[in-house]
């Protein structure tokens, strides 16, 4: 897979939007199609894109170096699930040592790692945000509609094995599903000592169920927690957006990215692209560019392609405006499309 391509010399060009926000962090769909149809993510029967729709690997890579160019130090790799991509691991080992490029991640619901753990940290892949919302395999089947728990427990233990750096389980808690799980959660990443994320669901799709009766706020979880653990409030961070706890005399820190409950768009640094090429300036918002038909029309010259995203920074947005009491969702689009 040739990656001959003619890039400018960047010298001051950085991705800052009109609030002062500078941009160092993408998130990268490279494929749309799942194993899994978790039910806050996809509908239960997907049309998926055909294959010349969807950005292929060289693209992606190209992709990837223009943003480091202008300044990206981490790439998240997110789906669909990613590594369904076939030959997916070629994109990671091509971009996994790339001059300048700080961190680069996935995130995956788990079913492919107990096989490619291995391959991924050697390819350069820093950390793994691993998809968990139950331990109980018959309420996970539920969540996930097709999802098999034993199989992503055995791709964690792989990742563990594997020494990753970063090991966290992201999980998204329902009222009346899985919002009576947060305790085990958290106790099981502290015996398997890694992280845990809890994240707000998103008002994204079609309304497949009443999202203003499941939500479950993640105050009301740090209120839960703290009547059993020791959490000690942290400033560290991972280039995102969540907010982090230490849980006393463990190695387990616990995020919470709150979308609704806290907002934390004043500090946005990412943007996502879809599978298609589309580069959304926010999750909560359809301001969006094609970015495809400028690869395409320019095989060998990025300019127009940097022009392009330079410009469309410009309009990033200030927020998201998600709101429960809303009848329909935020934005018509399942999760899975814009990138997880």
């Amino acid at each position: 897979m040739d990656m001959a391509l003619k890039t400018p010399q960047l010298v001051d060009s950085k991705l800052t939007d009109q609030f002062g926000r500078t941009v160092d962090y993408i998130r990268l769909s490279i494929t749309d199609r799942c194993d899994f149809r978790c039910i806050y993510c996809m509908a239960e029967d997907m049309t998926f894109l055909p294959r010349d729709e969807v950005l292929s690997l060289e693209e992606c890579a190209r992709l990837i170096k223009v943003f480091v160019n202008l300044g990206v130090t981490k790439v998240r790799i997110t789906g669909g699930e990613p590594l369904v991509r076939k030959n997916a691991l070629w994109l990671f080992e091509e971009i996994g040592q790339m001059e300048g490029l700080k961190e680069l991640v996935l995130t995956t619901n788990g079913s492919q790692l107990w096989k490619q753990a291995e391959a991924l940290k050697r390819a350069g892949v820093k950390r793994i945000n691993i998809s968990l919302d139950s331990l109980n395999p018959v309420r996970f089947k539920q969540i996930t509609r097709t999802g098999d728990l034993k199989q992503v427990l055995g791709g964690l233990q792989a990742s563990i094995d594997a020494g990753f750096e970063g090991i966290k389980i992201n999980t998204v808690l329902m009222r009346g599903s899985n919002d009576d799980e947060a305790m085990d959660l958290v106790q099981f990443a502290i015996d398997k000592k890694i992280d845990i994320s809890f994240i707000e669901e998103m008002p994204l799709g079609e309304v497949n169920h009443a999202r203003n009766s499941t939500f479950v706020s993640n105050a009301d979880t740090l209120k839960l927690l703290q009547s059993k653990y020791s959490l000690l409030p942290s400033t560290e961070t991972t280039g995102g957006p969540a907010r982090y706890w230490r849980v006393a005399n463990t190695k387990t820190k616990i995020g919470f990215i709150s979308p609704h409950s806290h907002n934390f768009c004043e500090s946005c640094n990412r943007v996502r692209i879809t599978c298609k090429g589309e580069l959304y300036l926010c999750l909560g918002q359809e301001d969006k560019i094609d970015l495809m038909p400028l690869l395409r029309a320019n095989p060998n010259n990025d300019a127009p392609l940097i022009a392009a995203i330079l410009d469309r920074m410009m309009i990033k947005p200030k927020g998201h405006d998600f709101d429960l009491r809303r009848a329909e969702p935020a934005v018509v689009r399942f999760m899975s499309h814009t990138g997880g």
